[in-house]
């Protein structure tokens, strides 16, 4: 907490001018950001160095620190001039904590006095049983299909949700009875064949919940996957074996669906990078629908370069550069996730704030909006889900598990009126939504909590949903894209911060990523 004696916006601003120097190598900036004199200290695993005139002589030596990006910031004021600084960063190849203590001169300006670095590797998996889950891979391959022999995705192994049309395979669904009445697919989905001429490969056909009807990634048929950035708890769906396989190190991209959440949840859940892409903007053709209205084909990745390379190859451009004016925050949709996922987003975003120099600016949202968006949604997406599937189900009547096979059969009975009534509302949603995102990008909770444990049971599922559906549907009945960043943590269980931009900024969007962290 702060008060009117603190000035955190010069500190902040001080914490991200040291970061952009440190980045770009500017020595001239970084020796006036740390205090003269000889009681400076500068530490790392290898020793201390100590006065500003030794630490100056090592920066201009060194030629340059490892690329690293800010992910979140946490500032301890010890005083109205002094505060204690905590930065987590990632890097290419690991993750490191950086700790400072700055001071505010009689000038006015802010300086450190002491820092500390530590660093060490990313660690893929927290459960070697992730690795041959039945649970997260329905087939396995070494690789099950092999890519272009070059590309800017050589050599990227990808688990791909079982909706999507693998040649020679079936589409499996997450249920046996669709899996044995499924023939033989005899192209590659348009999605897919895109990573592969880009040089990925096929690792395995991951595991999905029923018909992708569900957002908790828990599969009556073939289980839960493991979780390996959440242990004990669920990896979150529908693309819930593409999530797990990435956040256990199987796979370095998961190919998956999102129809309302299906790629941000797993995403938030398992601390991973997660996509959304611009309604239509990537084919979805040779994928098994759920909603045509709100259907889209993502991706995720351990680590937003990834993330950044895979999603150039689908959207068939190079990401942008252009910036918004701010980052906007509604304190009412923060506040739909419980209060330490609130907590955690607000933390994130702050570092975003700080990572892109971009100011965060509250906006209000209509009152009762988000109930009244999510029951449009659910109308509309109930009545195309049972459209596509009502045949099926009727026909096998044993062959999804209760919850989900409710959720499908309320879908027979929406009338024309009350889909035509919910239909109104998602179009002046949309509305809405267009016209605040030329403000600025906004920003909120990925999910209303961390992943559930896997006894949650089907209360414990349902309400976790429920809570969620209200934040992750306003993308997916308004068509704009959504970057989900694993910033947060709720104790040890990862939360995400879920930025949202105008429809067709996609490349704008995976920008920040290129402006976060190494290429």
């Amino acid at each position: 907490m702060t008060d009117a004696h603190h000035d955190e916006a010069g500190l902040l601003a001080a914490v991200t001018r040291y970061e952009r120097a440190l980045m770009a190598d500017d020595v001239a900036v970084l020796d006036e950001l740390f205090a003269p004199g000889p009681a400076t200290l500068r530490a790392e695993g290898t020793g201390v160095l100590v006065g500003a005139e030794h630490i100056a002589a090592f920066r201009a030596a060194r030629g340059g620190a490892p690329a690293r990006w800010l992910r979140r910031v946490h500032v301890r004021w010890t005083g109205p001039d002094d505060a204690h600084v905590v930065a987590e960063s990632e890097r290419e190849h690991g993750a490191g904590v950086q700790t400072q203590w700055w001071h505010r001169d009689e000038a006015g300006s802010w300086r450190v006095h002491a820092a500390h670095v530590s660093g060490g590797p990313v660690t893929a998996s927290l459960d070697p049983a992730a690795a041959d889950d039945p649970a997260t891979w329905r087939l396995r391959g070494a690789p099950l299909v092999a890519g272009a022999q070059a590309g800017p995705l050589l050599g990227l192994r990808v688990a791909v949700k079982d909706l999507v049309a693998v040649a020679g395979q079936r589409v499996g669904g997450g249920v046996p009875a669709w899996l044995e009445q499924a023939p033989l697919e005899p192209a590659h989905a348009p999605a897919l064949q895109r990573l592969l001429d880009a040089g990925a490969q096929v690792a395995g056909t991951a595991q999905t919940d029923e018909l992708a009807f569900s957002l908790m990634g828990v599969n009556e048929h073939s289980g839960t996957p493991v979780n390996a950035r959440a242990p004990g708890r669920v990896p979150g769906g529908s693309s819930s074996g593409s999530a797990a396989a990435v956040a256990a190190g199987t796979a370095d991209l998961g190919l998956g669906t999102d129809t309302a959440g299906s790629l941000r949840v797993p995403g938030s859940y398992c601390g991973l990078y997660a996509w959304r892409p611009t309604h239509g903007v990537v084919p979805v053709e040779g994928v098994l629908p759920l909603a045509q209205d709100f259907d889209t084909v993502g991706l995720l990745a351990r680590d937003g370069a990834t993330l950044r390379r895979g999603a150039a190859v689908l959207l068939g451009a190079d990401t942008g550069s252009a910036r918004p004016e701010a980052l906007l925050r509604s304190q009412f949709l923060t506040g739909l996730a419980d209060r330490s996922t609130a907590l955690a987003v607000d933390a994130a975003l702050a570092a975003l704030s700080v990572a892109t120099g971009l100011p965060v600016r509250d906006v209000e949202v209509p009152a009762g909006a988000p109930a009244a968006w999510t029951a449009a949604f659910r109308t509309v997406q109930a009545a195309q889900a049972w459209a596509n599937h009502g045949a099926f189900i009727e026909a096998n009547p044993d062959a999804l598990s209760p919850s989900v096979a409710t959720r499908f059969r309320a879908g027979a009975a929406v009338g024309a009126d009350e889909l035509a009534a919910a239909r109104d509302v998602v179009a002046r949603t949309r509305e809405w939504l267009d016209g605040l995102l030329t403000r600025g990008w906004l920003c909120l909770p990925s999910t209303s909590t961390p992943a559930p444990p896997r006894d949650a049971g089907p209360e414990g599922f349902e309400a976790a949903r429920a809570g969620t559906l209200q934040l992750t549907t306003l993308a997916s009945q308004c068509g704009v894209p959504a970057l989900g960043l694993p910033w947060g943590r709720v104790g040890e269980l990862p939360v995400g911060l879920c930025v949202l931009a105008p429809r067709g900024a996609d490349a704008d969007l995976l920008g920040l990523l290129e402006a976060l962290g190494p290429a």
